[in-house]
């Protein structure tokens, strides 16, 4: 068995694509997943489950969801070491000049193909910090994330590649979580 994060983009949002997250839980538990948990209503899920492809996963996912609830929704599956690594390799995190509040991780789908890094700089604000890896994009936005223009939606744009953001202390609970249902 191996522990999986499961990252699902745009529910709960602005009162669309509801899900209750017990009813999520009950979801991914007919799919045969185990020690199944949620953390808050944006779509986020730990559960342990054989060996399979992220990409399999989140196949089954998507489709149990829309059978469920009647809606596609985005879905990102990471294994527990994929997770752990985003977390270790932040090159913004652990700065005591920056404000964990204000940290963020947008997760990819797959390796950008074509970065333009000029391109993306051209809108960042003042503070504003981005810094881009193998399977995430580092963001410190110190106005707060609603009001950076280096939101998921520009990602996805300029970078051709499904994505989706969440907080670093989500990002963090989530790693604690899938620890846990590791250990």
């Amino acid at each position: 068995m191996k522990t999986y994060v499961a990252i699902l983009r745009g529910i709960n949002v602005s009162g669309k694509n509801k899900i209750k997250m017990d009813a999520l839980k009950s979801s991914f538990s007919s799919l045969g997943f185990n020690q199944v948990q949620t953390y808050i209503q944006s779509g986020n899920v730990v559960f342990r489950y054989q060996e399979a492809s992220s990409d399999n996963l989140e196949e089954l996912i998507n489709k149990q969801i829309r059978n469920d609830f009647g809606f596609e929704v985005p879905v990102l599956v990471l294994e527990e070491k994929e997770l752990a690594n985003i977390v270790k390799n932040n090159p913004l995190a652990g700065d005591e000049n920056r404000e964990a509040q204000f940290l963020h991780v947008t997760f990819l789908k797959e390796h950008p193909a074509n970065v333009n890094n000029e391109k993306i700089t051209a809108h960042v604000k003042a503070g504003e910090q981005f810094a881009i890896s193998d399977g995430a994009i580092y963001l410190y936005c110190p106005h707060g994330y609603g009001k950076t223009k280096l939101n998921n939606n520009f990602f996805e744009s300029q970078l051709k590649v499904s994505a989706t953001t969440r907080n670093w202390k989500t990002t963090l609970k989530l790693l604690e979580m899938a620890n846990e249902a590791d250990a």
